[in-house]
C-alpha cells in the first residue's frame, strides 16, 4: 500500500508575490526579500517565528542562509536549496515541517531573465550560444529543442495540428488579463497564435514560456498551528515527484512513460481526491506540449486527444476552458502568459483561489486543487490541495 504520512498534516498559511515583468530593474535578491516580507505578513507572523529557510536553485537567487541573513531570522533549523522547478521546493518544506527538522519554513522562488534570453543577445553571434557563461557548442537537445522534438513527434504519433498547442496559449493569456500580477495580459486569437513567429519548428513564440524578473514566496507550518492564524489553511493532501530510469531530454523512450505517469501513478494512490472531486486544474506550461502531456496523463482524455478535449470544453462566451463548464485551467495565466515562474506561480494560484482570495477570477466554492508542475523528464511533480 503506498503511503504518505504527512497527508493533511501541513498547511501554506502565507503568500507573498513582487508580481512579474520583462525588466523590474531589481535584484534577484532584492525581488526575494520583497516577496518572502509579503508572506511572513500574509501569515500573520513575524521573521522570529520562522525557522527554516528554502530557496530554489534559480540562477541569481540569494542562498537560504543569504536571504535569512537579509530578512534578519535569528535562528534558523533547516536550510535548502532545492533544484527548480517550484515542486521540489515546496516538498522540501513540507517534510522538514512533517518531521519536526523546523517548524515553520520559508520558500522563497526567485526568477531574473537571463541575457541569454533576450533579442539582442540572439543577435550577437558571440554571445547568443552563451548559458549562464558555459559555451554550448554545438548545441544540444536541452530545453526549448528537446520540448520542440517530442512536440514533432505528438504530431507524428497521434495525427494532431499545432492548433492543439494554440488552444493551451489562448487560455492562458485569456486568464492572464484577470491578473495583475502577469506579464503578458493583451488578447491573443488563434490566427495570432498560427501566424507568430517560428522559434522552434513546430512551437512558436506563444508555445514558449515567458521569461520575466519576480518572486513568489510561500509560509509553511504544521496544520494544528495553521489554524491559529488569519487565513483559511491550505492543506498539502498529497505531493510527489517522478522520473523514470532514462529521463535525459535526448534518451527519453517514449511519450507513453515518462516522468508525468510516475507522477499521476503515486498521486491516485495516496489522495483521497482525483479529478472527478477537483475545482481548479493548474497543469504546467512552460512549454504547451507539456500541458497537453499532463491533461492525458492525469486521466482527462486519451493520449492524443488532448487538443479534442480542450475544444469539446471551450466555453466561447470567455474564450478559455472550464471542463465540464466549471473548472478552469491555470486561470492565473500560466507560464505562457504570467510569466516563467517555474511553476510558483500556479502554486500560489491554488492557494489563492482555495483561500477565495482570487477576486473577479475566483473560482464559486473552491475547496480542492490539482497542480502538476514540471515537465516530462527529471522535474514532474504533482500536488493535491484542499481547504
Amino acid at each position: 500500500m503506498t503511503r504518505y504520512p504527512a497527508k493533511d498534516q501541513v498547511a501554506i498559511v502565507g503568500i507573498g508575490s513582487t508580481g512579474f515583468s520583462r525588466d523590474s530593474g531589481r535584484s534577484s535578491a532584492g525581488l526575494a526579500a520583497d516577496a518572502s516580507i509579503a508572506a511572513i505578513r500574509d501569515a500573520g507572523l513575524g521573521r522570529d517565528d520562522i525557522d527554516g529557510v528554502v530557496v530554489a536553485a534559480e540562477p541569481g537567487a540569494p542562498p537560504p542562509h543569504q536571504l535569512a541573513s537579509i530578512l534578519g531570522i535569528p535562528t534558523i533549523s533547516h536550510h535548502t536549496r532545492p533544484t527548480p522547478v517550484a515542486g521540489f521546493a515546496l516538498m522540501d518544506a513540507v517534510n522538514a515541517v512533517f518531521a519536526g527538522a523546523c517548524d515553520t519554513a520559508l520558500v522563497c522562488l526567485s526568477m531574473m531573465r537571463s541575457p541569454g534570453t533576450s533579442r539582442s543577445v540572439s543577435g550577437d553571434p558571440f554571445r547568443r550560444n552563451l548559458v549562464m557563461g558555459t559555451p554550448t557548442y554545438p548545441e544540444n537537445a536541452n530545453m526549448a529543442a528537446a520540448y520542440a522534438a517530442w512536440a514533432s513527434r505528438y504530431i507524428y504519433e497521434y495525427d494532431t495540428r499545432r492548433e492543439d498547442f494554440g488552444y493551451v496559449a489562448i487560455n492562458g493569456r485569456t486568464n492572464a488579463a484577470q491578473n495583475p500580477l502577469a506579464v503578458m495580459r493583451s488578447p491573443l486569437t488563434m490566427s495570432d497564435y498560427l501566424a507568430a513567429r517560428m522559434i522552434r519548428e513546430p512551437l512558436c513564440l506563444f508555445d514558449m514560456d515567458v521569461p520575466c524578473d519576480g518572486a513568489d514566496a510561500f509560509v509553511v507550518t504544521s496544520a494544528e498551528r495553521a489554524r491559529q492564524l488569519p487565513h483559511t489553511p491550505v492543506l498539502v493532501h498529497a505531493a510527489t515527484a517522478g522520473l523514470v530510469g532514462t529521463n535525459d531530454e535526448d534518451q527519453l523512450p517514449s511519450l507513453r512513460r515518462h516522468g508525468q505517469h510516475v507522477v499521476v501513478e503515486r498521486l491516485k494512490a495516496t489522495s483521497d481526491i482525483w479529478i472527478d472531486d477537483v475545482d481548479v486544474y493548474l497543469p504546467y506550461d512552460g512549454f504547451s506540449i507539456i500541458t497537453l502531456g499532463w491533461i492525458e496523463n492525469t486521466g482527462w482524455c486519451a493520449p492524443g486527444h488532448a487538443g479534442r478535449f480542450l475544444e469539446e470544453h471551450w466555453d466561447a462566451p470567455t474564450n478559455r476552458v472550464l471542463i465540464d463548464g466549471r473548472i478552469p485551467v491555470n486561470p492565473h495565466g500560466g507560464s505562457l502568459s504570467e510569466g516563467a515562474t517555474r511553476g510558483s506561480g500556479h502554486l500560489r494560484e491554488a492557494v489563492v483561489q482555495l483561500r477565495g482570495d482570487a477576486g473577479e477570477r475566483q473560482v464559486p466554492g473552491a475547496r480542492t486543487a490539482l497542480v502538476t508542475p514540471g515537465g516530462f523528464f527529471f522535474n514532474s511533480q504533482g500536488f493535491v490541495l484542499r481547504t
